[in-house]
């Protein structure tokens, strides 16, 4: 974003000119008020982004405030000014809103940190309510067809999306998409297949792991009736059924080595005899394949062919891990936030901002797949409007680092608040322990530990 826009609400002058001068060393817009009444006609006079208030004020207090612009400004985001030890006004302003805090007299460090923090929410939310035309546009055109948006603002993602649109308008380019497990492949070259002239035609997913080898001729060629015992009558492989469409080839990279040959041998001329026949039949399919793997350590193991390699990389969209585009955080909270709740029905509107402060922080293993269903799960377990870093207690092993190491809020009872997360998940199971265990992604057995552990009554009681 541009230039940043601050108010500095604090009655104490020399407060407010340590505060001014350092924000204008880094360029930043300041307005200084010593009453309330002087920051709302400020407000009301000049887009301001970020509001730093004091909150012990003549007029009103600072929480008084902080409600007032929450409510009438609510584009600008709220850093509290506290002293050492009013730790009850720190939980109940960060409970109505307040983005981040600091404490009286302050330290530089303390104040950069806050401005910092606040910023890059700043930019991430300008991201998601200014996101490129461009995504927007082929998300929704492709949305009725795939039944997922494609959601993300980074440059990443932009590039991805560019990539897509340029290869769906060439029918025959072979493209092979790379990426972690869980980023988004399928969705991918679902998009690829909705994007180009060949969406009216049939498109099909394979997993290549899940390939017997003495099926595979059988599966991808077809047979004629009689060709092995059991073969009772014609059947079309995969590639005759996917005549004029889209062959999608997911984990191409754990295709047997003994296998490779005969589909290198179908990319090169497209052309597929049934078992029993002799007879050729020419298909036109468009091939996309997917993997995980690094193909070129595969060949460079003897585990992969090189000549099919080199077919397959034709055309190659890398698909980034989340951790490695976390702008896209946002607006995936945003789009996962409203589906599921719409769903399951629960009126929820907040989100606690340390919620939004862990997910930056955590490094996603398993991608927007874990994201998505983490974000499913605290929808779940929230009773109430506001999802909260409780609703996330099973999400990923750093949350309890992260849950006690912050100050910014009342101290967290870990163990009170795990027997109470299970106890209800128990309840919104009804008590059958195989459906508890599914919400909290934890096995039964380790349910029954944790049952055991806090003494828990595993019934109605």
């Amino acid at each position: 974003m541009g230039k940043l826009h601050v108010l500095i609400l604090d009655d104490e002058p020399e407060i407010r000119d340590e505060i001014e001068e350092f924000l204008r060393e880094l360029n930043f817009e300041v307005f200084k008020a010593g009453l309330p009444s002087e920051a709302f006609a400020l407000l009301d006079e000049h887009p301001v982004d970020v509001a730093i208030v004091d909150i012990r004020l003549p007029e009103m207090d600072g929480i008084e405030v902080l409600e007032k612009i929450r409510k009438f400004y609510p584009q600008t985001e709220v850093i509290m000014i506290t002293a050492h030890g009013e730790m009850d006004s720190v939980i109940r302003s960060m409970r109505l809103g307040a983005f981040d805090f600091f404490n009286k007299p302050f330290s530089i460090k303390e104040l950069t940190r806050a401005i910092q923090k606040t910023k890059s929410f700043l930019d991430f939310r300008k991201n998601m309510q200014n996101g490129s035309s461009d995504v927007d546009c082929v998300s929704d055109q492709l949305l009725p067809a795939i039944g997922h948006k494609i959601v993300g603002d980074s440059r990443q993602m932009q590039e991805v999306i560019r990539f897509m649109c340029n290869v769906a308008a060439s029918q025959n380019t072979t493209v092979l998409i790379t990426g972690e497990s869980g980023t988004g492949k399928e969705l991918v070259a679902k998009g690829i297949h909705y994007l180009s002239q060949r969406k009216k035609h049939p498109y099909h997913a394979i997993n290549c792991a899940s390939i017997a080898e003495e099926l595979f001729e059988s599966e991808f060629f077809g047979h004629t009736k009689g060709a092995f015992t059991g073969a009772v009558g014609e059947k079309a492989g995969w590639f005759e059924a996917t005549h004029r469409g889209t062959l999608f080839m997911d984990e191409i990279g754990d295709l047997k080595l003994s296998l490779q040959p005969k589909f290198l041998r179908v990319l090169d001329d497209l052309t597929i005899t049934r078992l029993g026949s002799k007879q050729m039949v020419k298909v036109d399919v468009r091939i996309i394949a997917a993997t995980n793997h690094s193909l070129e350590k595969l060949v460079e193991e003897r585990l992969f062919r090189p000549d099919l390699f080199y077919r397959l990389n034709s055309f190659t969209i890398h698909l980034p891990p989340l951790r490695e585009r976390k702008e896209d955080i946002p607006p995936l909270f945003q789009y996962f936030l409203q589906t599921y709740a719409t769903s399951i029905k629960k009126p929820i509107h907040d989100v606690d901002p340390r919620v939004f402060e862990w997910l930056l922080e955590y490094n996603f293993p398993g991608n927007v797949r874990e994201f998505k269903h983490m974000v499913e799960r605290a929808i779940i377990l929230c009773n109430g409007t506001t999802i909260n870093l409780s609703h996330f207690i099973n999400s990923g092993k750093k949350i309890s680092t992260y849950l006690t190491s912050k100050v910014a809020g009342e101290m967290i009872n870990l163990h009170e608040l795990e027997k109470q997360t299970i106890i209800q998940s128990l309840r919104k199971a009804k008590f059958v322990k195989s459906h508890a265990a599914r919400l909290l992604n934890i096995s039964r057995q380790a349910l029954d530990r944790k049952i055991e552990k806090f003494n828990i009554p595993a019934d109605r009681k």
